[in-house]
């Protein structure tokens, strides 16, 4: 598909024989892989890169940056592939670095409740190497993303509500700047009052300030027990007034995921789950066996308060796994509702007071839809996403689409929330950041990345409107 951004010079012949000396078969003008390498599950056309180098090491990717700057050529990031808002899309062409190799654990410190990692390797990857020492890395984006890419976006996911966010759970990393620098921030100390917090503004750039090597993250003790448990409700409304009564009350839930009846239904077909088709939460509680027992019976009572039905329990691991494997691939679930189509994904995030009053306005709208809208989302801390399915050619679809993605933006910025929780930026959302931020922030922003890279080589076009 072409995509509908200027146009961008082609590769010098100089630049591409110096990447290939260097890389070999590392580096790539295939047009398979350049594709690859410029689409993402977002509609967004396909905006391949010029070519893709696949580095191993910091100092190579420092010294890709060197020969792109030199030849004033942008490079774009790439990690596992998985973002939704055109993060990694080559809208001005240049050379994409693909982190994925650069794979490895370098250290785990269990008694310092730490790990540093290189940018490519993935949540799972990691709690597979962790799991001789009884810890755990918690941020769950669904996706099995890369950490890297994770940290580049702000990510979060379903245990958010109980561990945080990346944002909270990175530690320091190694950043190759616009000028080939390489510079450390933050270190393994669990605070420090020891100048600019040089970690959080590298945390969700999206590769437009530096491209990040290295991380140290946060991990924590696996729970003594865990139980998880599913409970449908007569309306939406009906379990979002469960959640927001269950986090005011202080519950510590680990996890707390609404799906609606379309989705459901969706998730029955795909995971070939048999669940009520309803809106339906989905809980996980972590603790000792006492306070997990004295957890999910408050939260049964709270749930029965409001209509909950069917309070079903899964204890056993493989119970557990393959609930929240079901809720991971709501997805994709949902794209085969409407077969041959893509997805629109959005989310927003509000206050908790102000969850029931955005859902059901935003239930509202999509019951005016002439296209299938699913709603799901990380509620117990206020995050929603809808997926709508739409054809990317039918314009009238794509603006039905549009309408709806504002709507729900306007509305959570009106109800002091964020236009996104968690999918961050990319191209999607740049049009919100002012409206969210102010022209005055968003002026810091842009101060921001002409200090860090002055020839907008980084990642170019992206968050900035």
């Amino acid at each position: 598909m072409n995509h509908p951004y200027a146009p961008h010079p082609p590769l010098s012949a100089a630049l591409a024989e110096a990447l290939s000396q260097r890389f070999g078969n590392r580096f790539s003008v295939s047009q398979a892989v350049r594709d690859q390498h410029g689409r993402d599950e977002s509609v967004h056309p396909t905006a391949a890169p010029d070519a893709v180098v696949f580095v191993e090491t910091t100092e190579e990717v420092a010294e890709t940056m060197r020969l792109c700057r030199t030849n004033g050529v942008p490079v774009i990031p790439f990690g596992a592939g998985s973002s939704v808002e055109g993060h990694f899309l080559a809208i001005h062409g240049g050379v994409s670095i693909d982190l994925s190799g650069m794979n490895r654990v370098i250290a785990v410190h269990p008694e310092d409740l730490d790990a540093t990692v290189q940018p490519g390797v993935t949540r799972k990857q990691l709690n597979a190497e962790l799991h001789d020492t009884g810890l755990f890395f918690p941020i769950d984006p669904g996706a099995d993303a890369s950490l890297g890419g994770m940290a580049a976006t702000r990510a979060s996911g379903t245990n958010a509500v109980r561990y945080g966010t990346m944002r909270e759970n990175v530690l320091g990393m190694t950043v190759v700047l616009a000028d080939c620098r390489i510079i450390k921030t933050g270190g393994r100390a669990k605070k420090s009052s020891a100048g600019y917090d040089l970690t959080r503004l590298f945390i969700g750039s999206e590769g437009t300030l530096g491209i990040i090597t290295e991380l140290t993250v946060k991990l924590y003790p696996i729970p003594e027990a865990i139980s998880s448990a599913v409970c449908a409700f007569p309306s939406v409304g009906d379990a979002v007034d469960a959640v927001i009564q269950t986090i005011q009350l202080g519950v510590p839930v680990a996890r707390i995921e609404l799906l609606d009846s379309l989705t459901i239904s969706a998730v029955n077909r795909y995971s070939k789950t048999s669940l009520k088709e309803a809106p339906t939460l989905f809980f996980e509680f972590h603790g000792s066996p006492s306070s997990v027992e004295e957890q999910a019976t408050l939260v049964q009572e709270l749930a029965a308060g409001h209509g909950g039905m069917n309070f079903e329990w899964a204890t056993r691991p493989e119970d557990r796994s393959r609930l929240w494997q079901a809720r991971h691939d709501a997805y994709f679930a949902c794209l085969q509702l409407r077969p041959g189509t893509r997805a629109f994904p959005t989310d927003v995030c509000v206050p908790i007071s102000r969850l029931a009053e955005c859902i059901r306005a935003t239930n509202e709208d999509i019951a005016r839809c002439s296209i299938p809208v699913a709603l799901f989302g990380h509620v117990g801390d206020g995050n929603f996403h809808l997926v709508v399915l739409i054809d990317p050619a039918n314009p009238l679809e794509v603006a039905e689409a549009e309408k709806i993605n504002r709507a729900v933006v306007e509305r959570a910025l009106a109800m002091e929330g964020t236009c996104t929780g968690e999918h961050g930026v990319g191209i999607g959302k740049q049009k919100f950041l002012v409206a969210e931020h102010g022209e005055g922030a968003v002026n810091v922003m842009r101060a921001l990345k002409q200090a860090l890279d002055p020839e907008n080589l980084l990642n170019p076009g992206k968050i900035l409107p």
